[in-house]
């Protein structure tokens, strides 16, 4: 597989910097707002898309660590396009299986796919907003079990976790 490992790591990267800038426009009160930040991730979406493709998931082995974490954030916000997403999952699922992606990044990918697909998650890492200044979670299909799970992945417990979200 002959590729340009230094630009696509280098393209990857520049991605997630946009989508860093532009992140406050997803919750943004201005419908402009809101339509530049889909049409960020929309495009991102489809070059990732395409990125897999051809090279398959890029691993921190294939394209280094931050390219690699900013694949990642480009399948958590194709929010809109599932089909990428899925694929994202599914590539990563075989990475993690390979030792060569995170059960970290893995897990919140796997709960951001199912609550798009109007499912209840495993991990907990979903936030639907924040109400009366509490965070409220998307509902998980087992409870009882979420911080076993999310130990297993390696995140915090859900309460440390959801108290990040909480407005003063």
């Amino acid at each position: 597989m002959a590729y340009d490992v230094a630009a696509l790591a280098e393209e990857l990267t520049a991605m997630a910097a946009a989508d860093h800038l532009c992140s406050a426009q997803a919750n943004s009160d201005d419908p402009a707002e809101q339509l530049a930040w889909r049409r960020l991730t929309a495009r991102h979406g489809d070059r990732l898309r395409q990125i897999m493709e051809e090279y398959g998931w890029p691993t921190a082995d294939k394209v280094g660590e931050e390219a690699a974490r900013a694949a990642w954030l480009i399948a958590q916000h194709a929010d809109r396009q599932l089909d990428v997403q899925r694929r994202a999952l599914e590539l990563m699922r075989q990475a993690v299986s390979a030792g060569a992606a995170g059960r970290r990044e893995l897990a919140f990918l796997h709960d951001r796919t199912r609550v798009n697909e109007g499912r209840e998650q495993t991990y907990g890492t979903q936030i639907a907003g924040v109400r009366g200044g509490q965070p409220v979670p998307w509902p998980c299909e087992e409870p009882e079990r979420v911080d076993e799970l999310r130990a297993q992945a390696g995140i915090e417990p859900f309460d440390e976790y959801v108290a990040r979200f909480a407005m003063p």
